[in-house]
This record gives structure tokens, C-alpha cells and sequence, in this order.
């Protein structure tokens, strides 16, 4: 088995970027998911309300995050100058972040149609992962991602559902981290413990799936109703539609490459559905 793809998402929600190394940090690959869009409350966007939030593509340039919307093009430091802090909150949690100045705000919110602001996750910033599933309980810190650093996908899972759909869909819907090329579908369900690399991450959990996986990354609209109307008949738990597998790095700091080996240290005598 190998890594075949590693992607971030710098500004949560806003398009993906696809990369052939990246390094790992305990709040997620660096620069992913550290950026994001809120409301006038400091409520978290994401495409659930906007779906066009997808059609803002974004860049690693040295000066910092490159983003297009349709022909109109804005590049951000990746530090701000702005001495604005606020509490953001992005599901249950509030987050102490950085705002940006307003001529970055004005930009997002002219292209997306509603007031909103860009806020930093800054390093002084701390989210914990839900203690259940953290490795060193009440240590395990998350960016802006939905809940935990790190996201993986088999390619052969993809294969799967595929087949069952009408019209097959890209690994884009679901926003992983990591796509895994040679396991059996849904290996990684069994997974507790494997190897990227020269990197140990532990397999802490499955991911619920939402309405986003029903937006056409292209278009930034809705797309009716699958995958989630297929993945229900064979993929739900408790009420909830799995797919991928959420996971926590032992440690920080290791470069990971797209090809790099992936290990099995350790495995589960079920699927591991909670």
C-alpha cells in the first residue's frame, strides 16, 4: 500500500490543494484548515450554507495564499497585521483567533455575498479533539478542521461506492488528507494503528458524512442527493453515514511524500464504527 495523494485545505471549506510532500504538525499537515471565513456572529461558513464556497481556488504562493474566485484574485499574507482577536466558534467550540484586515474581508464577503471575515488560527491557539478519541487526552489539538487532524480514504472504498452510483463521483466530495492506493475497500475500517512514511498515526474514528459530499466541487452547487442516498443503504451506523477514517499523529514533524509505504502496525477484530 502506498500514499497516492495528500491534499490540504487552507481556508476551511474553500477549495483543496493537492501536494507531493507535506509536513506533519499536531494541529494537521501545515497550512491546512488554519484559515477561515465567519459571520458577523463569528460563526464558522462552510459550504453547507454557501455552497459556491467552493469555487474559491487557492494557491501556496511565498508570500502567502493565493485565492481566485472567477476572475477576481486576492493574495493573503500568511500572518496578519491586524491586532483584532475574537472568539470564533466552529461547532462547539470557540477559538481564539487573528482577524484580517478589511480590505481582505470586503473581498470575501463582495464574492460570496454576505458579510463575513477571514480569522487565523494562531499558534497561541488551542482546540482539544473530543478527549474520547484523543490519544493524550486533553493534549490532542485540531485547526479549524471538522474534529480531528487528519482525514484517509482508500481509493478502492471510492471504487466501491462507485460502482453503486449512477454517475461515479472524485475523491474531491469527501476532502481527504490522505488517499490510500492498495487496500481492499474499506481496509481502513479495521485500522488502529499504521505507518505513512517514517510517521505512526493512530485510526481514532470514523467520519460522519454531510450534505457536502452532495456539492459539485466544480460548480459550487448542489448536486441532489447522492452519495448519501447510496452510502446509507450500506454504510450508516447509529444514524449516521460513514466514510474515511479520522486520524492523530503520534508526533510532529516528519515530511510525508506522496508515495511513501503505508504500514498496518495494528489492527481492530471489527470495523470500528464509533
Amino acid at each position: 500500500m502506498h500514499l497516492s495523494k495528500i491534499n490540504i485545505y487552507p481556508v476551511k471549506s474553500l477549495s483543496g490543494i493537492s501536494l507531493k510532500f507535506s509536513s506533519v504538525e499536531e494541529r494537521g499537515l501545515q497550512f491546512d484548515r488554519r484559515w477561515m471565513l465567519v459571520d458577523e456572529k463569528n460563526h464558522f461558513l462552510t459550504q453547507r450554507e454557501f455552497p459556491q464556497m467552493a469555487r474559491f481556488d487557492i494557491d501556496l504562493k511565498n508570500e502567502g495564499l493565493n485565492i481566485t474566485f472567477d476572475r477576481d484574485n486576492l493574495t493573503i499574507p500568511f500572518q496578519t497585521d491586524s491586532e483584532k482577536t475574537a472568539n470564533v466558534k466552529i461547532f462547539s467550540s470557540r477559538v481564539k483567533a487573528k482577524y484580517y484586515e478589511d480590505e481582505v474581508n470586503d473581498w470575501f464577503s463582495e464574492n460570496l455575498q454576505t458579510r463575513c471575515r477571514l480569522v487565523l488560527m494562531t499558534k497561541e491557539s488551542k482546540r482539544l479533539v473530543n478527549p474520547i478519541y484523543a490519544i493524550r487526552k486533553f493534549k490532542d489539538t485540531v485547526s479549524f478542521a471538522d474534529g480531528y487532524p487528519f482525514l484517509l480514504i482508500g481509493e478502492n472504498s471510492l471504487a466501491d461506492l462507485n460502482g453503486k452510483l449512477e454517475k461515479p463521483l472524485p475523491m474531491n466530495r469527501f476532502r481527504p488528507n490522505f488517499v490510500i492506493s492498495g487496500s481492499e475497500a474499506f481496509a481502513e475500517d479495521f485500522w488502529k494503528k499504521i505507518k505513512i512514511g517514517e510517521t505512526i498515526f493512530h485510526v481514532v474514528k470514523p467520519c460522519a458524512r454531510c450534505v457536502i459530499t452532495t456539492i459539485n466541487q466544480e460548480a459550487g452547487e448542489k448536486d441532489g442527493k447522492e452519495p448519501l442516498k447510496t452510502l446509507a443503504n450500506y454504510r450508516t451506523k447509529n444514524g449516521k453515514v460513514l466514510f474515511g477514517r479520522y486520524l492523530i499523529a503520534e508526533k510532529e514533524g516528519e515530511i510525508i511524500k506522496v508515495g511513501d509505504k503505508v504500514e498496518i502496525l495494528e489492527t481492530a477484530k471489527s470495523a470500528r464504527t464509533s
